[in-house]
């Protein structure tokens, strides 16, 4: 390879990586704004239409999808644009790129701040819950959710009252409410943002009767009236938050004292990856290590988990690897 091969090469190279940043916050927008669903619908879309019919400015539409257009999500031809190779997988992981670029665009923008440890102290960083919360959603539903049904399948008891902590969106107690009619469900998130979401949905979906939120902190909240009725605890992608490993199991053990009567506990969350070489890490692992190494939240491993169960007062009763994007997993825990 010549001199001018190689620098065209690395020339290449940087345009890839630079086209693949600016396409990651469009896959963001274009999921916001409707674009991908249409996509998927229509098998195509004029963009200069497309903007119109939804009161956008024409000239950033197109400059969105020439961005999708430069990785190999559509294909482009002047103002037509129709899916391309990688649309299908785009659209079934468009919120992992959500929670990348919408949930978390601010603490990564301000990453040469974060990295000083100067700076590494109270309220040092910002992330936006509500976007964090709608990625989440929808990351549930092909990350956790099958997993999570057979999980709640195997249930020996009919649930009465369930909780779920960090419940974002609430749409995991909305689900279980649609399942079991006669139940009542608990949300507990520290975002009042998203509970205020999660409060209007809920009632759109007239369920407002049964389904009550709770704004607190999970690791510091007082005790409840309505928590010791709760027989069903859950808490999905949230989990890493009772960590390090002492602070872990005394949330852990005081869990089951604020919700003693609790029969099992489905506590789902992504696990940090052992021996995974950094050029060969999947969508989403990286960014969601990387983002918690700069919040300074401890991400526990497989056998970080498996370590504190007994010592907080739970008991294993089953593990569901998933191992989808980030080394996830769902335990089913018992009362010791």
């Amino acid at each position: 390879m010549t001199t001018t091969d190689t620098d065209a090469a690395s020339w290449a190279a940087s345009a890839r990586i630079y086209n693949s940043a600016v396409a990651a916050w469009a896959i963001g927008a274009a999921w916001e704004v409707g674009a991908l669903d249409e996509l998927q619908e229509r098998g195509a879309l004029d963009t200069a239409e497309f903007a119109a019919r939804h009161d956008l400015d024409p000239a950033s539409t197109l400059g969105m999808f020439r961005a999708l257009a430069s990785v190999g999500v559509v294909r482009r031809d002047g103002t037509r644009v129709v899916p391309a190779e990688d649309f299908a997988e785009i659209q079934r992981t468009r919120s992992l790129f959500h929670w990348l670029v919408r949930g978390s665009g601010e603490l990564f923008r301000q990453m040469p701040s974060v990295l000083r440890n100067e700076n590494r102290v109270g309220t040092f960083y910002q992330r936006d819950p509500v976007a964090i919360a709608r990625s989440c959603k929808e990351i549930s539903v092909f990350c956790y959710d099958p997993w999570f049904w057979r999980a709640m399948e195997g249930l020996d008891f009919d649930v009465r009252v369930a909780a779920d902590l960090g419940c974002g969106s609430g749409e995991r107690l909305m689900q279980i409410l649609r399942r079991h009619p006669d139940a009542r469900g608990l949300g507990v998130d520290i975002a009042g943002d998203s509970l205020k979401v999660a409060a209007a949905d809920a009632a759109d979906a007239g369920l407002a009767g049964r389904l009550s939120f709770v704004e607190a902190d999970m690791l510091t909240m007082d005790p409840r009236p309505e928590f010791t009725e709760v027989d069903l605890l859950t808490c999905f992608m949230a989990g890493h938050d009772f960590w390090p490993r002492e602070q872990c199991v005394a949330t852990l053990a005081r869990l089951r004292e604020l919700f003693p009567n609790a029969r099992r506990f489905l506590l789902g969350d992504a696990t940090r990856s052992v021996g995974v070489p950094d050029a060969e890490m999947p969508v989403f692992m990286l960014g969601f290590e990387v983002a918690h190494d700069l919040m300074g939240t401890f991400m526990p491993t497989m056998a970080d988990w498996e370590g504190v169960f007994a010592e907080s007062g739970w008991r294993l009763r089953h593990k569901h690897d998933i191992g989808m994007v980030a080394n996830e997993v769902i335990f089913e825990l018992e009362p010791r």
